[in-house]
């Protein structure tokens, strides 16, 4: 089921008494001890699952870049190209789909972000992976975090990306910065819920801002 519209013509809704991640769990040190650490945490269900009849879900997978600077993580993310047939235009983190030469799904990410914006596996350090998450395109996506050692040059594939931006890992941590967004489906189809985290003069929403919010749960949880 195609559903079209424009995700910033919808009201927003803040979330009641925002958390934060504190600051001190938002280090390279305090992210990889967090993978190392088996603390129970539920992942959020999201209602993208309501905008398709698919029962088979194509593999794929992202990276979650997180930039080691001077001020702290920061995480890199892409805007896709707007001739894309999936998510054309909009915000999302470097990735594709699971090839059979990949292996795993962290090959996949590493692979499909040195294709998508050059970004060299020499600087990368995986330290976890995040649960599948489902989207109404007819992906099942694993979002794999990484921390990214400065040096590095990106070489952007303007087929697959427009740009590349940062944010403050800090900024997404917390809730104040989450929004609510509702839209009625056609047909009585009830209503479809989904998060935005708006930066600057970018629009985080969709699945990259759910996945984002389950980083959020997963370093609360710490």
């Amino acid at each position: 089921m195609s559903l079209k519209f424009d995700p910033q013509a919808l009201p927003s809704e803040s979330i009641n008494e925002p958390r934060l991640v504190r600051c001190e769990f938002l280090t390279a040190d305090a992210l990889r001890n967090r993978f190392k650490k088996n603390v129970p945490w539920t992942p959020e269900k999201t209602d993208e699952h309501q905008l398709t009849e698919r029962t088979i879900f194509r593999p794929a997978a992202v990276l979650i870049p997180l930039l080691i600077k001077e001020d702290g993580l920061h995480l890199l993310l892409t805007q896709r190209a707007a001739h894309l047939h999936d998510h054309p235009g909009q915000i999302s983190f470097p990735g594709g789909r699971y090839e059979e030469t990949d292996g795993n799904s962290v090959e996949t990410a590493l692979r499909e972000t040195f294709e998508e914006i050059g970004l060299p596996r020499a600087h990368i350090d995986v330290i976890g992976s995040l649960p599948q998450y489902r989207t109404a395109t007819g992906y099942d996506v694993t979002p794999v975090v990484s921390l990214v050692k400065p040096g590095y040059a990106l070489k952007i594939d303007s087929f697959e990306v427009a740009s590349t931006f940062e944010v403050p890992l800090a900024f997404l941590m917390n809730e104040a910065n989450h929004q609510l967004r509702r839209i009625e489906l056609p047909n009585n189809a009830g209503k479809r819920t989904f998060y935005a985290m708006p930066y600057e003069s970018h629009f985080i929403w969709g699945a990259t801002a759910g996945m984002l919010r389950n980083l959020f749960h997963f370093l609360k949880a710490a």
